[in-house]
């Protein structure tokens, strides 16, 4: 995948950021982009879940997984972890991008809400997540997770602390 740097001049031309200290300068957004460019070289949750990214702006981030039969649980469906992850992922995101520089966020609450059971079949699952308002210090943000068939499996928000990096 190809995701346009919208500020391509303030990163290094090659090889990783220094995070610490390249990312006190770019946006929550370029902060992303960076990261889904590969640029960061972080390799986490992300990684972890096999989740891909599709597409960012401010305020809106899209991700994509495919579960697997190691994402059951007990019962033969994909666990609630799977999409609660996927979730906080594009909701989190969606406050990320709309950082100023200099800014950072953590998450105080998320509540998730299952609409239906999701299998192996029922990926690629995409879920995006939209900001709903955003305040100097707090920000709300939803998230919907749908199947191959555009159908509503699970939805959530979020509440963010905004605070600034020292």
């Amino acid at each position: 995948m190809t995701i346009a740097l919208p500020n391509a001049d303030a990163l290094p031309s090659s090889g990783a950021l220094n995070v610490a200290k390249d990312f006190s300068t770019l946006t929550g957004l370029e902060q992303l982009l960076a990261t889904f460019a590969g640029k960061t070289g972080y390799n986490g949750m992300v990684q972890t879940m096999g989740f891909e990214p599709v597409g960012a702006t401010e305020g809106e981030v899209t991700f994509e997984g495919a579960p697997t039969r190691a994402h059951f649980n007990p019962l033969g469906n994909v666990h609630g972890g799977y999409a609660a992850t996927l979730l906080d992922t594009v909701m989190g995101c969606s406050v990320h991008s709309s950082l100023k520089a200099g800014e950072g966020f953590t998450t105080l609450e998320i509540k998730i809400a299952y609409h239906r059971p999701m299998s192996e079949t029922s990926g690629p699952l995409r879920a995006t997540g939209k900001i709903i308002s955003r305040g100097k210090r707090t920000s709300f943000a939803e998230g919907h997770v749908y199947d191959n068939q555009g159908r509503l499996c699970a939805s959530g928000t979020t509440t963010c602390l905004i605070f600034p990096i020292a």
